[in-house]
């Protein structure tokens, strides 16, 4: 087949996350038996063609005019070419149902919704956004959904999604590179993932005032990419910053050793997809803690692999940290349990699943499969 893939960012972009490593080993495994072309957005000093894991990569049209430029360069270029769309919604869609008639999949990792549109963006746009994400229900009525997680299905279908159209394929993790290591001489409580308002990493540091209380030598490390402002202003005004790490965007490797290094990994975000993070800490031994919220109670068995605590409750997500760092059986349970979890998600099978489902649409045969 050949494969046309939509997608706001790809894999380089300063700004990827995990809907961009989804789509990303996902079309790479793809890309060894078909055609595999992203349209995607630019960004300063990109170059507009490259190739990269197979998959031809096409940039042009920066982070809002994408959407635009998606449309006309199908409809002037790429029709021709494909026999297949793959639309992936990061809020707002590329509308593809409207300007394309080839067979297509979108996938939704979750809704933004006004959590997400009202935090991230200024007032106008966010509106625009959310008025957008608002047509999924009636412009892609007919086509085939692809979601990451339980919650995510089912957020879709109160949504107004037609669920026998919704197909469950998870994130995974690159177990190649991740894996269990030696842990930090003192208790570590680590967050590695992109910098975000609705990630709400500060409530970890305002969390962390009553960890260091509880354990005095406990240290806190916060890495990933993004805008630190505001957590340097709230590490400031901590009694515990002494012991807050704002390290910043790390590599592939860097990450790796600190989820092998943390006693504990800590999710503030108020919604996620799925949680990829979670899996990856998981697959390094490191247990996860969490808000009791849509994509982490899929990816966090509570009381097996981690905790899940009330959204926005402060002392609730300190005492959990707490009980992690000091009950060392709990801690130690929680850890193997976790890389067995870990285990169950991987690339290869979550590539297959996709497969599947692109070969019943492009037969014309599409039914639920979760």
């Amino acid at each position: 087949m050949r494969i046309l893939c939509f997608n706001w960012r790809d894999i380089t972009h300063p700004m990827a996350g995990g809907a961009e490593l989804y789509l990303h080993e996902i079309a790479r495994r793809l890309a060894t038996e078909h055609e595999v072309v992203l349209f995607c957005g630019s960004y300063k000093g990109c170059q507009p063609t490259d190739e990269i894991d197979g998959i031809r990569i096409r940039r042009c049209g920066g982070a809002f005019f994408v959407y635009v430029r998606a449309m006309l360069d199908y409809l002037l270029r790429s029709r021709k070419s494909c026999d297949i769309v793959i639309d992936s919604i990061n809020g707002v869609p590329f509308f593809t149902p409207l300007f394309s008639r080839k067979p297509k999949v979108a996938i939704i990792h979750h809704l933004a919704r006004s959590e997400v549109f009202f935090k991230e963006l200024p007032l106008p746009l966010a509106i625009v956004g959310w008025l957008a994400e608002r047509s999924i229900p009636l412009v892609y009525r007919r086509i085939p959904v692809v979601t990451v997680s339980p919650s995510s299905l089912q957020e879709l279908a109160q949504f107004g999604v037609n669920g026998h159209r919704v197909h469950t394929v998870y994130n995974a993790v690159d177990h190649a590179v991740l894996g269990c290591g030696t842990k930090s001489p003192t208790p570590l409580v680590a967050y590695v993932g992109r910098i975000k308002k609705y990630k709400q990493v500060e409530h970890l540091i305002r969390a962390f005032r009553a960890v260091k209380r509880a354990v005095p030598e406990a240290e806190l490390l916060i890495a990933g990419r993004g805008d630190y402002t505001d957590l340097q202003k709230e590490v400031e005004g901590s009694p515990a910053k002494s012991s807050v790490t704002l390290r910043g965007e790390v590599s592939e490797r860097e990450k790796a050793e600190i989820l092998k290094a943390a006693w504990v990994f800590v999710v503030p975000s108020a919604k996620e997809g799925w949680g990829i993070s979670v899996i990856e800490a998981n697959a390094c031994g490191t247990p996860a803690i969490a808000y009791d919220v849509p994509g982490l109670r899929d990816s966090i068995q509570h009381g097996e692999t981690g905790l899940l605590v009330p959204s926005g409750d402060l002392d609730a997500l300190a005492k959990s940290i707490v009980l992690v760092l000091t009950e060392a059986q709990l801690r130690g349970t929680m850890s193997a349990n976790a890389v067995e979890w870990s285990s169950k998600f991987n690339w290869d099978k979550s590539a297959e699943d996709f497969r599947a489902v692109l070969e019943k649409v492009a037969n014309g045969r599409v039914c639920r499969s979760v």
